[in-house]
């Protein structure tokens, strides 16, 4: 049995939201039923073992989108996406986390949504062929391009001053940003680092970057 499974009394092996950890959420609703749009009737029957906050529970995915559109911040993510990266999915997943604008998948369509744990329902994730028609959204969206990588240029992100509207652009797993999405960048910030590894583990980074930056504009 996978570590993402558990066994119910009766042998039903169910599945859980995480890849370590047991199933959970809450069994069926007692009747009678809430009203409201916003319930699904599966979930209200049968029980909801999604990995949503309390106040989700029960709700359809498109209300549960909805809502959030409502309170969306101005950050968004990019990743760069030739190698089918693993660690796209865990920065998608803490993109989820801080309710960002969109996520940019640039260059593959598809990418690995393994790590995402179907976080990635409840975003809007946009994509780009290329690096250059990635520049031209944001050039029409006026929105800044951030790098976010450990590089001669770098400067520090502990230092740096984030624009409010910006979207923080990721490179590959070891190979890092590449030239062409260095050269659209209006800055580059580096992670201080204090051992001897030259880099941190891509979806960290993002984790990292993104906290910074909701440190300067969500302490309200």
């Amino acid at each position: 049995m996978s570590e993402s499974t558990t066994s119910t009394p009766s042998g039903k092996v169910e599945i859980g939201p995480g890849e370590f950890y047991p199933v959970v959420g809450v069994g069926p609703m007692p009747e009678p039923w809430p009203t409201g749009e916003h319930f699904d009737p599966e979930l209200l029957a049968n029980g909801d073992r999604r990995n949503v906050l309390d106040k989700y529970r029960y709700w359809k995915v498109e209300a549960i989108v909805a809502d959030l559109d409502t309170k969306r911040h101005e950050l968004q993510i990019a990743i760069e996406n030739w190698q089918h990266d693993l660690n796209i999915g865990s920065i998608v997943r803490t993109a989820n986390a801080f309710n960002v604008s969109y996520v940019h998948i640039v260059g593959k369509r598809d990418w690995n949504r393994r790590g995402a744990m179907v976080t990635d329902k409840y975003l809007h994730v946009l994509h780009h062929p290329t690096i250059a028609d990635f520049k031209v959204w944001c050039e029409e969206n006026s929105t800044p391009i951030i790098g976010i990588d450990n590089l001669p240029i770098s400067t520090q992100l502990e230092d740096a001053a984030l624009p409010k509207k910006c979207v923080l652009f990721f490179g590959q797993e070891g190979a890092g940003m590449s030239d062409e999405a260095v050269s659209i960048c209006s800055a580059v910030f580096a992670i201080q680092q204090y051992g001897s590894t030259r880099s941190m583990n891509a979806s960290a980074a993002g984790a990292i970057a993104m906290y910074a930056w909701g440190m300067q504009h969500l302490k309200d």
